[in-house]
């Protein structure tokens, strides 16, 4: 990215719950990202409605759903928690990827189409949250967004990683996340550099 503005990341918590570990990492990747990178936490992910195609127009959308549109579309990457449902990702998370994914009047552009994206997850389990980011990652290669591949951040026993207040202390868990918030700064860098290489070009 040019140094005139950080890089600008849009995170977005899978579980709605007050106190959620995924969050927690979300606020631990405010504190301890490696600088250059401003993060937003999206904080309205309840009040979007289940996805309807019949009101999936840029006319007719919710309020809600136009604005995630724009702030997916203005972010250089997005950084994406998810909790573990059934072996898979919630579907408050599921809806909401499912109104980015769409252009039906071929006009508007696909809201996550080559978007860099990274994942992660918090489980109060042995295993993480490691089904559930298969399973969105899945969802990722339909919409052909960029999705860092290593490190993989999956927080087993998430409850012994956070202090009473919320932060995160356990050191290899915020080298991980220092580690993956790299790697989506490299993906966001590449795109930036291949724009800028067909700019000169043009």
């Amino acid at each position: 990215m040019t140094a005139s503005r950080p890089t600008r990341i849009l995170a977005v918590s899978g579980s709605l719950r007050a106190g959620s570990h995924n969050t927690l990492l979300l606020r631990a990747a405010q504190k301890f990202n490696p600088g250059g990178q401003e993060i937003e936490i999206y904080e309205h992910l309840r009040e979007i409605p289940p996805y309807d195609r019949d009101v999936d127009t840029p006319e007719l959308r919710p309020a809600v759903v136009t604005e995630l549109r724009r702030l997916v579309r203005e972010a250089d990457g997005l950084l994406i928690a998810t909790p573990e449902y059934n072996y898979s990702i919630p579907g408050v998370l599921k809806n909401a990827l499912d109104w980015l994914s769409t252009d039906w009047t071929k006009t508007e552009g696909l809201p996550l189409h080559r978007k860099p994206v990274a994942i992660l997850g918090a489980a109060p389990t042995n295993f993480g949250t490691v089904r559930a980011q298969l399973a969105l990652r899945q969802v990722f290669v339909w919409t052909d967004s960029d999705v860092v591949v290593k490190p993989e951040v999956q927080v087993f026993r998430s409850h012994e990683r956070f202090d009473a207040d919320g932060t995160l202390h356990d050191e290899m868990t915020i080298e991980l996340l220092q580690g993956l918030l790299s790697a989506l700064q490299a993906k966001i860098d590449a795109k930036s550099a291949a724009a800028s290489a067909v700019g000169s070009a043009a």
